[in-house]
Protein backbone atom coordinates (compact mmCIF):
# COMPACT_ATOMS: atom_id res chain seq x y z
CA UNK A 1 0.00 0.00 0.00
CA UNK A 2 2.26 2.55 0.48
CA UNK A 3 4.10 2.00 -2.55
CA UNK A 4 1.35 3.34 -4.17
CA UNK A 5 1.44 6.53 -3.56
CA UNK A 6 5.21 6.85 -4.74
CA UNK A 7 4.28 5.35 -7.75
CA UNK A 8 1.79 7.69 -8.56
CA UNK A 9 3.87 10.86 -7.37
CA UNK A 10 6.69 9.37 -10.13
CA UNK A 11 4.16 8.57 -12.58
CA UNK A 12 2.74 12.33 -12.25
CA UNK A 13 6.43 13.78 -12.33
CA UNK A 14 6.97 11.78 -15.19
CA UNK A 15 3.57 12.75 -16.75
CA UNK A 16 4.62 16.87 -16.44
CA UNK A 17 8.31 16.27 -17.55
CA UNK A 18 6.65 14.96 -20.92
CA UNK A 19 4.27 17.80 -21.49
CA UNK A 20 5.99 20.54 -19.99
CA UNK A 21 9.45 21.97 -21.81
CA UNK A 22 12.53 21.75 -19.99
CA UNK A 23 12.76 25.53 -20.21
CA UNK A 24 9.78 26.47 -18.77
CA UNK A 25 10.20 24.38 -16.09
CA UNK A 26 13.65 26.05 -15.16
CA UNK A 27 12.08 29.18 -15.24
CA UNK A 28 9.45 28.12 -13.04
CA UNK A 29 11.90 26.52 -10.47
CA UNK A 30 13.56 30.14 -10.10
CA UNK A 31 9.88 31.08 -10.10
CA UNK A 32 8.95 29.39 -6.57
CA UNK A 33 12.84 28.94 -5.22
CA UNK A 34 12.54 33.14 -5.41
CA UNK A 35 9.55 32.03 -2.89
CA UNK A 36 11.24 30.21 -0.70
CA UNK A 37 9.27 27.54 -1.39
CA UNK A 38 12.43 24.20 -1.02
CA UNK A 39 10.23 22.07 -3.81
CA UNK A 40 11.96 21.00 -7.39
CA UNK A 41 9.30 22.52 -10.23
CA UNK A 42 7.83 18.93 -11.13
CA UNK A 43 7.49 18.00 -7.70
CA UNK A 44 5.48 21.28 -6.53
CA UNK A 45 3.23 21.21 -9.90
CA UNK A 46 2.39 17.73 -8.78
CA UNK A 47 1.30 18.95 -5.29
CA UNK A 48 -0.63 21.72 -6.84
CA UNK A 49 -2.22 19.53 -9.29
CA UNK A 50 -3.51 17.07 -6.19
CA UNK A 51 -4.68 19.88 -4.14
CA UNK A 52 -6.94 21.31 -6.85
CA UNK A 53 -8.31 17.29 -7.49
CA UNK A 54 -8.98 16.92 -3.78
CA UNK A 55 -11.12 20.38 -4.25
CA UNK A 56 -12.83 19.33 -7.32
CA UNK A 57 -14.05 16.60 -5.60
CA UNK A 58 -15.45 17.50 -2.44
CA UNK A 59 -17.35 20.46 -4.49
CA UNK A 60 -18.61 17.89 -6.59
CA UNK A 61 -20.47 16.16 -3.67
CA UNK A 62 -22.32 19.09 -3.16
CA UNK A 63 -22.63 21.26 -6.91
CA UNK A 64 -22.43 20.37 -10.46
CA UNK A 65 -19.14 19.35 -12.19
CA UNK A 66 -19.26 23.32 -13.65
CA UNK A 67 -17.94 24.58 -10.74
CA UNK A 68 -15.62 21.39 -9.51
CA UNK A 69 -14.35 22.40 -12.87
CA UNK A 70 -13.55 25.98 -11.34
CA UNK A 71 -12.90 24.92 -8.08
CA UNK A 72 -9.93 22.85 -9.96
CA UNK A 73 -8.95 25.60 -11.66
CA UNK A 74 -8.77 27.92 -9.28
CA UNK A 75 -7.26 25.80 -6.86
CA UNK A 76 -4.42 24.70 -8.79
CA UNK A 77 -3.85 27.90 -10.50
CA UNK A 78 -3.91 29.71 -6.82
CA UNK A 79 -1.39 27.01 -5.50
CA UNK A 80 0.88 26.92 -8.14
CA UNK A 81 1.02 30.64 -9.10
CA UNK A 82 -0.77 32.92 -6.48
CA UNK A 83 0.85 31.35 -3.38
CA UNK A 84 4.52 31.76 -4.60
CA UNK A 85 3.91 35.26 -6.17
CA UNK A 86 2.14 36.48 -2.58
CA UNK A 87 5.19 35.31 -0.95
CA UNK A 88 7.85 37.01 -3.38
CA UNK A 89 5.86 40.08 -2.85
CA UNK A 90 5.52 39.90 0.89
CA UNK A 91 9.63 39.48 0.82
CA UNK A 92 10.10 42.06 -1.89
CA UNK A 93 8.26 44.44 0.39
CA UNK A 94 10.18 43.10 3.43
CA UNK A 95 13.16 44.02 1.58
CA UNK A 96 12.61 47.48 0.55
CA UNK A 97 11.10 48.01 3.75
CA UNK A 98 14.82 47.62 5.06
CA UNK A 99 16.59 48.85 2.11
CA UNK A 100 17.46 52.27 3.45
CA UNK A 101 18.46 51.15 7.23
CA UNK A 102 20.84 48.55 5.57
CA UNK A 103 22.61 51.55 3.03
CA UNK A 104 22.99 53.42 5.95
CA UNK A 105 24.54 50.83 8.07
CA UNK A 106 26.83 50.31 5.58
CA UNK A 107 27.28 54.08 4.99
CA UNK A 108 28.67 54.11 8.71
CA UNK A 109 30.61 51.30 8.29
CA UNK A 110 32.83 52.54 5.52
CA UNK A 111 32.93 56.01 7.19
CA UNK A 112 34.66 54.23 10.59
CA UNK A 113 37.30 53.20 8.08
CA UNK A 114 36.91 49.75 6.43
CA UNK A 115 37.03 47.99 2.91
CA UNK A 116 33.79 48.27 1.59
CA UNK A 117 33.44 44.62 1.56
CA UNK A 118 34.68 44.11 4.48
CA UNK A 119 31.47 46.72 5.67
CA UNK A 120 29.36 43.71 3.31
CA UNK A 121 30.45 41.13 5.56
CA UNK A 122 29.93 43.25 8.46
CA UNK A 123 26.48 43.55 7.25
CA UNK A 124 25.60 39.53 7.41
CA UNK A 125 25.87 39.75 10.79
CA UNK A 126 22.85 42.75 11.19
CA UNK A 127 19.24 41.52 11.61
CA UNK A 128 17.25 42.72 8.49
CA UNK A 129 15.16 39.83 7.62
CA UNK A 130 15.19 38.32 3.71
CA UNK A 131 17.72 41.18 3.13
CA UNK A 132 20.61 39.73 4.83
CA UNK A 133 20.08 36.36 3.52
CA UNK A 134 20.53 38.14 0.11
CA UNK A 135 23.83 39.82 1.67
CA UNK A 136 25.11 36.67 2.49
CA UNK A 137 24.63 35.10 -1.14
CA UNK A 138 26.36 38.11 -2.31
CA UNK A 139 29.34 37.69 0.11
CA UNK A 140 29.49 34.52 -0.30
CA UNK A 141 30.46 34.59 -4.11
CA UNK A 142 32.84 37.42 -3.31
CA UNK A 143 34.53 35.05 -1.24
CA UNK A 144 34.88 32.09 -3.77
CA UNK A 145 36.55 34.58 -6.16
CA UNK A 146 33.64 36.61 -7.83
CA UNK A 147 34.46 40.50 -7.79
CA UNK A 148 32.21 42.85 -5.80
CA UNK A 149 30.48 44.25 -8.89
CA UNK A 150 29.56 41.11 -10.57
CA UNK A 151 28.53 39.93 -6.76
CA UNK A 152 26.21 42.92 -6.69
CA UNK A 153 24.94 42.47 -9.87
CA UNK A 154 23.71 39.27 -9.54
CA UNK A 155 22.05 40.46 -6.54
CA UNK A 156 20.13 43.18 -8.45
CA UNK A 157 19.20 40.53 -11.33
CA UNK A 158 17.70 38.13 -8.13
CA UNK A 159 15.65 40.72 -7.58
CA UNK A 160 15.08 42.51 -10.67
CA UNK A 161 10.87 42.54 -9.72
CA UNK A 162 11.63 45.11 -7.36
CA UNK A 163 12.26 48.39 -9.66
CA UNK A 164 13.33 50.01 -6.36
CA UNK A 165 15.97 47.37 -5.32
CA UNK A 166 17.42 46.73 -8.56
CA UNK A 167 17.38 50.47 -9.32
CA UNK A 168 19.21 51.16 -6.30
CA UNK A 169 21.95 48.19 -6.95
CA UNK A 170 22.85 49.40 -10.21
CA UNK A 171 23.52 52.71 -9.27
CA UNK A 172 25.73 51.48 -5.93
CA UNK A 173 27.50 49.46 -8.93
CA UNK A 174 27.98 52.39 -11.37
CA UNK A 175 29.46 54.71 -8.18
CA UNK A 176 31.98 51.45 -7.54
CA UNK A 177 33.16 51.42 -10.72
CA UNK A 178 33.68 55.27 -10.99
CA UNK A 179 35.65 55.03 -7.86
CA UNK A 180 32.92 58.05 -6.13
CA UNK A 181 32.45 58.01 -2.61
CA UNK A 182 30.49 54.80 -1.61
CA UNK A 183 29.40 56.45 1.99
CA UNK A 184 28.13 59.64 0.26
CA UNK A 185 26.07 57.16 -2.38
CA UNK A 186 24.78 55.00 -0.21
CA UNK A 187 23.36 57.83 2.23
CA UNK A 188 22.02 59.34 -0.93
CA UNK A 189 20.24 56.13 -1.75
CA UNK A 190 19.04 55.30 0.94
CA UNK A 191 17.08 58.68 1.19
CA UNK A 192 16.02 58.22 -2.11
CA UNK A 193 14.92 54.72 -1.52
CA UNK A 194 13.20 55.72 1.34
CA UNK A 195 11.20 58.70 -0.05
CA UNK A 196 10.24 56.13 -2.73
CA UNK A 197 8.56 53.67 -0.11
CA UNK A 198 6.57 57.21 1.38
CA UNK A 199 5.10 57.83 -1.96
CA UNK A 200 4.13 54.39 -2.49
CA UNK A 201 2.42 54.57 1.15
CA UNK A 202 0.54 57.69 0.41
CA UNK A 203 -0.53 56.05 -2.63
CA UNK A 204 -2.03 53.36 -0.88
CA UNK A 205 -3.69 54.98 1.40
CA UNK A 206 -4.83 57.78 -1.18
CA UNK A 207 -6.95 55.25 -3.17
CA UNK A 208 -8.25 53.25 -0.17
CA UNK A 209 -11.93 54.59 -1.18
CA UNK A 210 -11.56 53.80 -4.81
CA UNK A 211 -10.67 50.13 -3.74
CA UNK A 212 -13.13 49.50 -1.69
CA UNK A 213 -15.60 50.48 -4.30
CA UNK A 214 -14.62 47.57 -6.28
CA UNK A 215 -14.44 45.15 -3.84
CA UNK A 216 -18.00 45.90 -2.41
CA UNK A 217 -19.46 46.52 -5.91
CA UNK A 218 -17.41 43.21 -7.94
CA UNK A 219 -17.20 41.08 -4.76
CA UNK A 220 -20.64 41.74 -2.88
CA UNK A 221 -23.70 43.77 -4.08
CA UNK A 222 -23.34 42.89 -7.32
CA UNK A 223 -23.53 39.43 -7.45
CA UNK A 224 -25.96 39.84 -4.70
CA UNK A 225 -28.18 41.54 -7.18
CA UNK A 226 -27.83 39.28 -9.94
CA UNK A 227 -28.60 36.17 -7.79
CA UNK A 228 -31.46 37.45 -6.51
CA UNK A 229 -32.17 38.47 -10.59
CA UNK A 230 -31.81 34.95 -11.10
CA UNK A 231 -34.13 33.99 -8.70
CA UNK A 232 -37.00 36.28 -9.86
CA UNK A 233 -37.19 34.97 -13.36
CA UNK A 234 -37.19 31.63 -11.50
CA UNK A 235 -39.95 32.56 -9.87
CA UNK A 236 -41.58 34.17 -13.20
CA UNK A 237 -41.45 31.07 -15.24
CA UNK A 238 -44.89 30.27 -15.21
CA UNK A 239 -46.87 28.01 -17.75
CA UNK A 240 -47.12 30.85 -20.41
CA UNK A 241 -43.78 32.31 -19.50
CA UNK A 242 -40.79 29.98 -19.14
CA UNK A 243 -37.61 31.34 -19.12
CA UNK A 244 -34.30 29.17 -19.16
CA UNK A 245 -32.98 29.42 -15.88
CA UNK A 246 -29.87 27.52 -15.57
CA UNK A 247 -28.69 29.03 -19.35
CA UNK A 248 -29.60 32.51 -17.50
CA UNK A 249 -27.95 31.43 -13.98
CA UNK A 250 -25.16 30.42 -16.11
CA UNK A 251 -24.52 33.39 -17.98
CA UNK A 252 -25.00 35.86 -14.79
CA UNK A 253 -22.63 33.45 -12.86
CA UNK A 254 -19.91 34.14 -16.10
CA UNK A 255 -20.53 38.08 -16.02
CA UNK A 256 -19.56 38.05 -12.41
CA UNK A 257 -16.60 36.51 -12.82
CA UNK A 258 -15.75 38.36 -15.76
CA UNK A 259 -16.44 41.77 -13.51
CA UNK A 260 -14.42 39.95 -10.93
CA UNK A 261 -11.25 40.03 -13.22
CA UNK A 262 -11.40 43.78 -14.81
CA UNK A 263 -12.70 45.07 -10.99
CA UNK A 264 -9.84 42.97 -9.74
CA UNK A 265 -6.67 44.03 -12.52
CA UNK A 266 -8.32 47.43 -12.23
CA UNK A 267 -7.05 47.72 -8.06
CA UNK A 268 -3.75 46.44 -9.77
CA UNK A 269 -3.59 49.38 -12.03
CA UNK A 270 -4.78 52.00 -9.14
CA UNK A 271 -2.69 50.31 -6.04
CA UNK A 272 0.24 49.76 -7.58
CA UNK A 273 0.62 51.00 -11.13
CA UNK A 274 0.60 47.94 -13.09
CA UNK A 275 -2.03 45.15 -14.18
CA UNK A 276 0.30 41.90 -13.01
CA UNK A 277 -0.82 43.35 -9.37
CA UNK A 278 -4.08 43.06 -9.66
CA UNK A 279 -3.97 39.27 -10.02
CA UNK A 280 -4.41 38.41 -6.64
CA UNK A 281 -7.60 40.77 -6.05
CA UNK A 282 -9.40 39.35 -8.76
CA UNK A 283 -8.51 36.18 -7.44
CA UNK A 284 -9.96 37.36 -4.66
CA UNK A 285 -12.69 39.03 -6.19
CA UNK A 286 -14.01 35.63 -7.95
CA UNK A 287 -14.26 33.58 -5.25
CA UNK A 288 -16.41 36.87 -3.16
CA UNK A 289 -18.72 36.88 -6.01
CA UNK A 290 -19.50 33.04 -7.26
CA UNK A 291 -19.98 32.77 -2.98
CA UNK A 292 -22.58 35.30 -2.77
CA UNK A 293 -24.16 35.20 -6.38
CA UNK A 294 -24.58 31.00 -5.29
CA UNK A 295 -26.27 31.99 -2.25
CA UNK A 296 -28.77 34.87 -3.43
CA UNK A 297 -29.79 32.51 -6.05
CA UNK A 298 -30.50 29.42 -3.62
CA UNK A 299 -31.53 31.55 -0.69
CA UNK A 300 -35.48 31.31 -0.70
CA UNK A 301 -36.87 34.92 -0.12
CA UNK A 302 -40.20 34.92 1.16
CA UNK A 303 -43.16 34.75 -1.93
CA UNK A 304 -40.51 33.67 -4.25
Amino acid sequence: MKKMPRRLSSLSTRLIERLIPKMWLKRYEVFIYSAGINFLAVEYLVVSFLVGIIGALVVDLFLTKLYALAAFLALFLGMAFGYPYWKITKRIEEMEKMLPDAFFYLASSLRAGISFSEALEELTTAKFGALTEEFKKTVAEIKKGRSTVEALRAFAIRNRKSTVIYRSMMIIIEAIERGAPMSDILVFVGNDVREILRIKKERKASTGMQVMFFIVTSGFIGPLILGIVSQVMGAMSTGEITFPIDTIKTILLGFVVLQAIVSGLGIGVIREGKFSAGLKYSLLLVVMGVVIFQGASNFQIGGL
